[in-house]
């Protein structure tokens, strides 16, 4: 038996909608999401009704602010329905197809698969066929990026479900209410090994293996997956973060971090090496286009401050930390493309 209560308001405050099994559509309770309590059991939350858009599993704790779990792309005060994950015991097996409606090159699976890519050299899973078992797929290998839940049943075309131009290249069985995790529980709730931090830090390797809580005391600080400031990055302001889930990591991997200072002022260039139109800013963009009908973004200057990219508007996607500097492509900021649909100033909040 699982329990999911949501809330209207951060902090587990104004009204809120309990839930012991599937909702189809919770805005008939609510008309927000800003935090939510899993007491027991596991389970998937979905961007729209009737299970559709895109989905976040959520595993028994307390998530006080959904804001801070939008860099999957998500936007997390509109959760729509939600999914309760049953125990299961007995065999996993889903059968993958590289196109829709069961086309193309097929594969049985009967446990996780890290990368379809390296195991069966599939590029893409765009149908498949669950017929034990409850899986999570993946957008990325190894269990990264955006997520889908699947129980028992056919799925000729993943557009179905809302989630359109979605390709999924890794999917793990969920074998029990805690989830498949890489992480023990004396790691979580600020146990364990630790290490204080008051400045910038290349590498916390020597300081410990993984990181499963962290405590903001003061300031804003930016994450980084893996040494010298690369990888996924996860910008933190000041609050308790009790696993690594409740700042959207994708892993309990933070390999580098850095201390945000205040102060903005940011030039953007359409071409690389900082060519072509020019726009300065010294405030917020919800809409990079609508502002400055950028249609890409190639190369950039900070003056001042330090400033979080959103690959989409409105502060939703991938996000990429700039501090004070010259970024002459968009890989030197972390981006594989020059999408930048927003972008925001970051302040100590």
């Amino acid at each position: 038996m699982g329990k999911i209560i949501f809330y209207e308001e951060r902090n587990f405050q104004g009204r809120s909608y309990e839930c012991m099994s599937d909702c189809s559509d919770i805005s008939s309770y609510l008309s927000r999401c800003q935090s939510c309590r899993v007491e027991s059991g596991c389970f998937m939350v979905y961007e729209r009704p009737n299970y559709m858009g895109m989905q976040f599993f959520m595993r028994r704790g307390e998530y006080h602010d959904m804001q801070r779990m939008m860099s999957m792309g998500m936007m997390f005060d509109s959760i729509r329905s939600c999914r309760m994950i049953p125990y299961h015991r007995g065999q996993f097996r889903m059968r993958i197809y590289e196109r829709e409606n069961f086309g193309g090159q097929m594969n049985e699976l009967m446990d996780d698969c890290d990368s379809i890519m390296d195991r069966y050299r599939m590029n893409d899973c765009l149908s498949c066929n669950v017929m034990d078992g409850h899986w999570l797929m993946y957008e990325q290998p190894h269990y990264r990026g955006r997520m889908m839940y699947l129980r028992p049943g056919e799925y000729r075309s993943f557009r179905e479900m809302g989630m359109s131009g979605m390709r999924f290249m890794s999917m793990r069985r969920i074998t029990d209410m805690s989830l498949i995790s890489n992480t023990i529980d004396t790691s979580l709730n600020f146990q364990g090994r630790s290490h204080e931090c008051s400045a910038d830090c290349p590498d916390l390797r020597s300081y410990f293996g993984r990181c499963n809580s962290i405590k903001v005391e003061s300031g804003c600080w930016v994450l980084y997956e893996r040494p010298n400031y690369t990888g996924n990055q996860y910008i933190l302001s000041p609050g308790e973060y009790t696993d690594h889930q409740q700042w959207m990591g994708f892993n309990d991997s933070i390999k580098s971090c850095r201390c945000i200072k205040n102060s903005w002022k940011i030039r953007f260039y359409e071409k690389k090496d900082f060519g072509g139109q020019a726009a300065e800013c010294v405030e917020d963009c919800a809409s990079v286009y609508e502002a400055f009908k950028f249609q890409e973004v190639h190369s950039s200057v900070v003056m001042d401050g330090a400033w979080v990219l959103y690959e989409q508007p409105d502060y939703h996607g991938h996000q990429y930390f700039l501090e004070r500097g010259e970024y002459h492509n968009y890989t030197d900021w972390g981006a594989t493309s020059p999408a930048v649909g927003s972008f925001r100033m970051i302040k100590e909040f």
